[in-house]
Order: structure tokens, then sequence, then C-alpha cells
């Protein structure tokens, strides 16, 4: 079944980098949010690395602020049985070119799958921004701890005080 992607990006005016996963999961679909799968670590590693709660919605998006960080997704739609990034089919991107001309402050592009960056160095590679790849923060990928993701990401990000 063919799904759109169900949110806007979270971008600011101050935004310096751009974190851009694959596609929302299924959990995310259902909670209305990004990175929403209870083991998700993404908020967690960003709460990690300001020392902020990331607990709530609205927590979560003035920690994005805090941080300088915009937050979307490579994929606009796509078919799919799971929320596996290797269960993709049909994907047609996001226009990454066209929210970096209306926002000209973000610095660098900060990947949190290896799909997403695939995706972009596809459709994408001619754009003059740096890119950078953050451990991904699936519980899934479990070689390294929360507290090292934290360490890998503040390290990548600044820490977001």
């Amino acid at each position: 079944m063919t799904q759109e992607h169900p949110f806007k990006p979270i971008v600011f005016k101050s935004s310096k980098t751009l974190v851009l996963g694959s596609f929302p999961s299924l959990k995310s679909f259902e909670n209305s949010f990004y990175y929403a799968h209870p083991q998700n670590q993404f908020w967690k590693i960003l709460s990690l690395i300001s020392g902020y709660p990331a607990n709530l919605r609205d927590q979560r998006v003035w920690l994005l602020k805090q941080c300088k960080l915009a937050l979307w997704d490579m994929v606009a739609s796509c078919k799919r049985e799971t929320s596996a990034d290797s269960n993709l089919e049909d994907i047609i991107p996001n226009d990454i070119e066209a929210l970096l001309k209306e926002y000209p402050n973000i610095e660098q592009i900060a990947f949190t799958s290896r799909l997403a960056q695939k995706i972009y160095k596809k459709h994408f590679s001619h754009l003059d921004i740096k890119t950078i790849y953050l451990p991904s923060p699936s519980s899934a990928y479990a070689s390294m701890s929360v507290e090292q993701k934290a360490k890998k990401y503040k390290e990548l990000l600044g820490d977001c005080k």
C-alpha cells in the first residue's frame, strides 16, 4: 500500500542542521510525530546531549529549536508492509532542495539512516552542502549503546546548551 509522509518538516529560521531519517515508522504514524516508537533512541540521545527532557511533544520541538536542528525525512511517499527501511519500495523523495532554498541558514545535513543517505546521494548529490552520518537511533542498531550514540551525536552536532 502506498503511504504519503504524514508530517511537515520541523524547521526554524535558526536551524543550522537538517536531520533526515528515511520514513516514519508505523508507530510514528500512529502517534503522529517523528521518532515516536517507544524504543527509538532519538529523543533520548538529544536529551542526553542537551541535558533537557524530551518526553512531551512540546519539549521535543523546543529541544530541536534549542539545538538549531530541523527535522524531516527523505521519503515523501512509498509502498511498505513494515517499518523496516529494507521494506520501502517505489520511493519518491521529499524536495530537500526546495527546503534548503527556503531556509538558507541550514549549513549541513545529518542522516540517521543509510537509506536516507543513499536516497539523498541519488537525487541531491549536486547540492553544495556538508553531509554527515549519525548512528541510527533505532534500538535495532545495537552495536553502539545509547550513551555511545549520544557521544557521537554531541561530537557531530554540539551539545545544544
